[in-house]
């Protein structure tokens, strides 16, 4: 039996081959293995195992070496960028992400978010989201770090639109479910970075502000906010977007608003006639639409009814054209999608993370290279 592959590393074909005659169909007794075959088919697994914890320190031993001494050593932005994309990978593991902060990776990782290349800065803020989601263990450690002040320096003045994109998401991360990080993204004066952001061009940069914002709107004290320094009219503004993820988001947060009955929430939604206009638009518009557009506009016929409803106490038109659900459809849930909430799922964790309950008041490219570690003399 050969012991390696074509390209020297393990012949996974032979594996496959060597375990189908070495198995047993439960008819008869497996074959005992020669020492021979035993320490091939060791070899070839250990060959394609990875020692994660080990390869954690050598990227934190790389995060802790000045620029000065990387460059020297011909290591580029766009190497510390595919190490970063690896870490990310390692710290998709909740209890990876805890260990980063034992073996020394956290603080120099977020000092990556002050490094002088924006694409650094993305994908260190990137990596800081993955670490933090769903995981109240790392969200106190950042916290302890003090890494929300650099997210919140890039959120609002990075010149790169990415960088600004991605400190957000950390951000939404890092506060979500998370009592001391909200309170310290207010103390920072974090809903008038939202409203800059709202007021981008950047339909991206948009819809990230705005799941953000829908979810900080199931929060009394930040509804206050909210209405205070003028997020209702820009919500009802972006309802008109020509994006469609801009649109549902800004529909989302308007409903939340709407949904609130207390009475210091009666100018919640200051300007009704406006709104009102906003929302004929959108279902004249819905109406023209074709089938396969109709089918993708799921969320936003289900959110504009909803809105109608809540503001108006009545249907909207949709309903009596039936277009609120189309044939074959379900009915809608209530209440309508939460369309923040899937943007804070992380890819691995949301099925095992904890479930708070309410207070009162969610590009990397296919073919990475390994990264160069500086770990000898």
């Amino acid at each position: 039996m050969a012991k390696d592959g074509a390209g020297g590393g393990p012949d996974w074909n032979g594996l496959l081959k060597w375990s189908l005659a070495h198995g047993s169909d439960g008819t008869n007794p497996p074959r005992a293995l020669s020492e021979e075959d035993r320490k091939w088919f060791m070899e070839a697994m250990q060959a394609n195992t990875i020692d994660v914890v080990g390869r954690m320190k050598e990227i934190a031993q790389v995060m802790k070496t000045p620029n000065d001494v990387l460059q020297s050593h011909g290591v580029t932005p766009e190497n510390i960028e595919d190490m970063l994309d690896e870490l990310q990978e390692h710290v998709e593991s909740i209890d990876m992400a805890n260990d980063l902060h034992s073996i020394g990776g956290l603080d120099p990782l977020l000092g990556y978010l002050k490094n002088s290349h924006a694409g650094i800065r993305a994908k260190a803020a990137e990596v800081v989201s993955t670490v933090v989601q769903n995981n109240p263990k790392s969200q106190q450690l950042v916290m302890e770090s003090n890494g929300l002040e650099p997210l919140l320096t890039n959120f609002r003045s990075d010149p790169s639109t990415t960088a600004r994109t991605k400190a957000l998401g950390a951000i939404s991360s890092l506060i979500r479910n998370n009592q001391s990080g909200l309170a310290a993204f207010r103390l920072g004066n974090g809903h008038a970075a939202l409203k800059d952001a709202l007021g981008s061009d950047d339909a991206r940069l948009q819809r990230k502000a705005l799941h953000l914002t829908q979810y900080l709107l199931n929060n009394k004290a930040d509804r206050n906010v909210a209405a205070e320094i003028g997020l209702p009219n820009q919500l009802i503004h972006l309802a008109s977007s020509d994006d469609s993820g801009v649109r549902e988001a800004a529909l989302g947060g308007l409903l939340e608003l709407a949904r609130d009955k207390t009475p210091a929430a009666s100018n919640a939604l200051p300007d009704q006639d406006k709104l009102k206009d906003v929302l004929k638009s959108r279902i004249e518009g819905i109406s023209a639409m074709d089938a396969d557009d109709l089918q993708a506009a799921r969320e936003e016929r289900q959110l504009v009814d909803s809105l109608w409803k809540e503001c108006y106490g009545e249907p909207s038109s949709l309903r009596e054209k039936g277009l609120v659900v189309l044939p074959g459809e379900d009915a809608p849930q209530q209440p309508p999608p939460d369309v923040a909430g899937k943007m804070f799922e992380p890819p691995l964790r949301s099925w095992a993370a904890p479930r708070p309950a309410p207070a009162e008041d969610s590009d990397s490219g296919s073919g990475k290279k390994d990264p160069p570690l500086l770990l000898g003399p």
